[in-house]
Formats: structure tokens, C-alpha cells, sequence
């Protein structure tokens, strides 16, 4: 990982193959809300890859929420994005489950963090 992409790669964000479990919240044709309990297989600051078994329509918008121990909930933990917004890029059927790419808006890390080196502070002796 030498902060180059190939030609090929189009991704901002390195992908770490984590798998989550996550709610994914849509809507039908009907509008009416569907809840499913699914698995995030890879995940980055600009998105991540869902096995659900409901098919979302591209470029339709979800809500995501990562389920957390009850610890976090005491602030022994930093905070962190637990409930994500995204909008679906591509929809794969695969072996009774579709692969959904999604996008999140807004990412989980700034653009600008990207891909730099980290300032530290300077230090005094006296």
C-alpha cells in the first residue's frame, strides 16, 4: 500500500475485509420499510460491500446501524458512527443473496485525510 492506485482502481478508500453485522433499513415499491439483518464483507471510510437477502434497487437510499455491546452505550468507548447513511451503486445476485456496493454520504473520513501523514507535535526538552 504505497498510496498509489493502479489504472484500474477507481477506489478513494482502502477496503479492510471485515465482516459486521449490520441492520440494513429500505423501502419496497410501496414505500413501506423493510428491516433486515445482514452482513457487511468489507467495509471503508467511503463505503462497503452487504450480502442482504431483499433486493434494493440502485442508486435507492438505506439507513445502516452496526450493532454495538451495551459498554459503548456507558461511554467506556470512544464514540463512533454506529447509525450510516448510503446510497446503493450496484446490486450482484449471488447463491440467494444480492452483494450490494454501497456509497456513504457523508464518508467516514474527510477527503482530506487521506493518504497523509500525520503532523506531531513538537516537543520541549526545557
Amino acid at each position: 500500500m504505497n498510496g498509489r492506485r493502479s489504472g484500474s482502481e477507481r477506489r478513494k478508500w482502502a477496503r479492510l475485509p471485515l465482516p459486521i453485522p449490520v441492520f440494513v433499513r429500505s423501502q419496497d415499491d410501496n414505500s413501506n420499510e423493510i428491516l433486515e439483518f445482514a452482513t457487511a464483507l468489507n467495509v471503508s471510510a467511503g463505503g462497503m460491500l452487504v450480502a442482504v437477502r431483499k433486493i434494493a434497487p440502485v442508486s435507492s437510499e438505506i439507513r445502516l446501524e452496526i450493532p454495538s455491546a451495551p459498554v459503548s452505550a456507558l461511554g467506556l468507548l470512544p464514540k463512533a458512527s454506529r447509525a450510516l447513511r448510503a446510497r446503493v451503486l450496484r446490486s450482484t445476485p449471488i447463491a440467494g443473496y444480492n452483494l450490494l456496493g454501497l456509497k456513504f454520504f457523508p464518508p467516514l473520513l474527510r477527503a482530506s485525510h487521506r493518504n497523509k501523514p500525520r503532523k506531531r507535535k513538537a516537543v520541549s526538552l526545557a
